[in-house]
């Protein structure tokens, strides 16, 4: 599977969402991140709470949310709330809400990156179980 994780700026929950799919799926699934308004670089808080736990981001560089990202994912997750995340047309959607890490304490952020990454956990088990089959297009997503 596909798993497509977006936000605004692609600099703080989709960037952890991204990087602790990964390595929960251990190559069994795919992840890709981006942003509707990319920043410039992950937030400094983003790059402490992933560093703390073995995961570097130092490189990522923000992207934009295009065409050929949905194209390519078969289930799209947003990380924010509703009013702010980007629409993601033709793809499945899931929807977490997670407080934006910028300038947060970095207790906070952990915190969040800890929130994230049972989500992630989560998603990983239910597409094991589903065998990895494509998730349906759907317009209603």
């Amino acid at each position: 599977m596909n798993v497509l994780f977006v936000c605004v700026a692609n600099s703080g929950r989709s960037v952890m969402a991204e990087r602790l799919f990964r390595q929960a799926a251990q190559g069994r699934h795919r992840a890709r991140s981006a942003g509707s308004e990319p920043g410039t670089a992950p937030h400094p808080e983003v790059v402490e709470a992933l560093r703390e736990i073995g995961i570097d981001v130092t490189a990522h560089v923000p992207r934009k949310l295009d065409p050929e990202a949905l194209a390519w994912a078969d289930i799209a997750v947003s990380t924010c709330s509703e009013e702010v995340c980007p629409v993601t047309p033709g793809v499945r959607r899931i929807s977490w809400v997670f407080d934006d890490p910028k300038n947060l304490p970095l207790e906070r952020v952990r915190e969040i990156r800890d929130a994230i990454a049972e989500s992630v956990e989560q998603l990983v088990r239910d597409l094991d179980a589903a065998g990895g089959e494509r998730a349906p297009r759907s317009p209603l997503y």
